[in-house]
């Protein structure tokens, strides 16, 4: 790593740090009630939303009813989605005059965003509408990240609470997520990025007239429009000067700050924050890196604060961020290195101040393989997916490294709330893995750990790996998804590996080398998406009212203490451990076997 890599690594990790603490403060003020400043604004509007809503903020949910709630909810936002996409070409604000989506590839982008993982098999600028983009996505963009934030409220109620039988009210923590954190951390995002040079308008595409008009050959039409053909039947083609082409625009500035913060990705253009109308500056790229990671990171601090010791979500905090440093130094060391293949054909990829140079295959000039590749780590830990370069022209072991971030459960620093909660519930087998060696029963802030509890938490973290694992076998055992692949060998099954890992734990990001807007991938990963999303949602809302109903347990000598470097460790490893027992093989076929054929080429 150079030393501008590492100053950049060092400030963003600084950066989240230091913005954690007074965020992470502010958002248990708000999930508590207590005066947050906003309140004294936004306090009228959220009471007004409650009445027209009818619904009674002091009625407190068990676990069952609040997992209904989140269920109804998300499924109701899942079919306005897809409505709307499929009635788009009879509805307004819709200035290119783009048709209907098709069924199957409505249902995949319809799920996706439902479920905040923002995988798009499609290209938004030719795809869908100025009311597409803001009324679905980015509506969903905003709900679909508090469904995630109250879950683990309620998971942090349960927690707290001493035999209760209620874990709080989804609707007040929803409307009170969106209305005090979101909505007013998108907005200053937002302007700055607007500040920046990221688009914000709802006026039609623009034609601007080329520097350097260039001549390509087209197919040339008849005057019905028809191709003409020759007498052998081929098309006959003709040379055309182009002298201006279109530049797509819109409201993507708003998008592109709740799709950074809410962890939830996507891009309003294909090309995603590569796109210079999404990130156009340095300070943009900035800025939208650090607010992928900001809440997620701050909420740890908010889990210290409304169980009364910081020290837990410090100590929390401490083990995401340590995967995360080594994560993102072993994905920015292999791509400076640069391709041993290049290199042996006398490739120059020697990586200057300026950041120019190692693997620069898919990459932008202006951020270069440091930026490029901490962006990947960051998006891919944190359950976020927007890149601003193609990972599927990353080196085998770079490449490996955004899969496996995934692979770890998104919980470093996992998407808003469901990157907390699923680091709970490895919390909660770290924790029985120590009361087993001790010959204890094992506790967790005052709260005994039983089976019930093990087997909720179990069912977090393997029902995504038994996603992730079963789509990837059936797409490369059947020719649908096989033909989805455009690289032969490891390569390819790496394709297929990270379209179903990205789908499965919710991230979003695709290697973008594999065709997926097909009715098989189209299909497949919407069931992905889907259980990946949703199993481990009900499991972690049983556990809080399982906790919430137990008696507090005093501390003892022998109670093991959660916040010491030596728990951090120990959960540090449960992490690797479990994620390593239950990918090691596939990541052996994949990008593992096409580093060492890289390295044999290379010699």
């Amino acid at each position: 790593m150079t030393a501008l890599a590492v100053v950049q690594l060092v400030v963003l990790l600084g950066a989240i740090v230091a913005l954690a603490k007074p965020l992470g403060i502010y958002m248990a003020r708000v999930y508590e009630g207590r005066p947050s400043g906003l309140d004294r604004v936004l306090g009228p509007v959220e009471r007004f939303l409650y009445r027209i809503a009818g619904i009674n903020p002091g009625d407190e949910m068990g676990w069952k009813r609040y997992a209904v709630a989140m269920l109804l909810f998300n499924g109701l936002g899942l079919i306005t989605i897809y409505a709307l996409q499929r009635l788009q070409g009879m509805l307004p604000i819709n200035p290119a005059h783009l048709p209907a989506v098709a069924p199957d590839l409505a249902f995949n982008t319809a799920t996706s965003f439902a479920t905040n993982t923002n995988w798009q098999s499609y290209s938004g600028e030719q795809t869908l509408s100025y009311l597409s983009q803001m009324l679905g996505l980015t509506v969903q963009n905003f709900v679909s990240a508090a469904s995630g934030m109250a879950v683990l409220v309620a998971l942090i109620r349960g927690i707290v609470r001493r035999t209760a039988s209620t874990i709080g009210n989804f609707w007040v923590d929803l409307v009170r997520t969106t209305l005090y954190i979101l909505i007013p951390l998108s907005l200053v995002l937002a302007l700055a990025l607007v500040s920046q040079g990221v688009v914000q308008t709802l006026a039609p595409y623009k034609k601007v007239a080329l520097v350097q008009p260039v001549v390509i050959d087209q197919p040339k039409l008849d005057a019905a429009g028809a191709p003409v053909k020759d007498a052998q039947g081929n098309p006959v083609t003709e040379k055309v000067t182009v002298t201006e082409q279109t530049l797509a625009v819109g409201p993507a500035a708003s998008q592109i700050a709740i799709k950074q913060l809410g962890t939830n990705g996507g891009g309003f253009f294909n090309t995603n924050s590569a796109h210079p109308f999404e990130n156009s500056t340095p300070l943009s790229n900035f800025l939208e890196v650090l607010a992928i990671p900001l809440i997620s990171a701050a909420l740890c601090l908010t889990f210290g604060e409304m169980v009364r010791d910081r020290r837990q979500g410090w100590a929390i905090l401490a083990a995401m961020s340590t995967i995360f440093v080594v994560a993102a130094m072993v994905a920015i060391s292999n791509e400076q290195a640069g391709n041993p293949l290049l290199t042996k054909l006398g490739v120059d990829q020697h990586v200057s101040a300026t950041q120019s140079g190692g693997n620069m295959e898919g990459k932008e000039v202006r951020f270069g393989p440091a930026a490029s590749a901490l962006w990947a780590a960051t998006t891919t830990g944190t359950s976020n997916g927007s890149v601003n370069s193609m990972h599927d022209s990353f080196t085998p072991l770079g490449g490996l490294v955004p899969m496996a971030m995934m692979q770890l459960g998104e919980v470093v620093f996992g998407g808003v709330g469901c990157g907390l909660y699923g680091m709970l519930a490895f919390v909660i087998v770290a924790v029985f893995i120590a009361g087993l060696m001790v010959g204890r029963t094992p506790e967790y802030l005052g709260k005994k750990i039983g089976a019930f509890e093990m087997k909720m938490a179990s069912l977090v973290i393997l029902i995504t790996p038994a996603v992730v694992l079963l789509g990837t076998a059936v797409a490369v055992a059947t020719a649908a998804g096989q033909a989805g692949a455009s690289n032969p060998g490891a390569h390819g099954f790496s394709q297929i590996l990270y379209a179903f890992t990205s789908a499965g734990n919710n991230n979003g990001s695709a290697f973008a080398g594999i065709n997926a807007n097909t009715q098989f991938y189209n299909f497949m990963l919407g069931l992905a998406m889907f259980f990946g999303r949703f199993w481990a949602k009900v499991p972690i809302l049983a556990i809080a009212g399982s906790l919430a109903a137990k008696k507090l347990t005093p501390v003892g000598a022998g109670t093991l203490a959660t916040h010491t470097p030596l728990f951090v460790g120990l959960l540090i490893g449960t992490v690797l451990l479990v994620a390593a027992l239950t990918f090691f093989p596939a990541l052996a076929l994949g990008p593992i076997v096409e580093h060492l054929q890289m390295l044999a080429a290379a010699h």
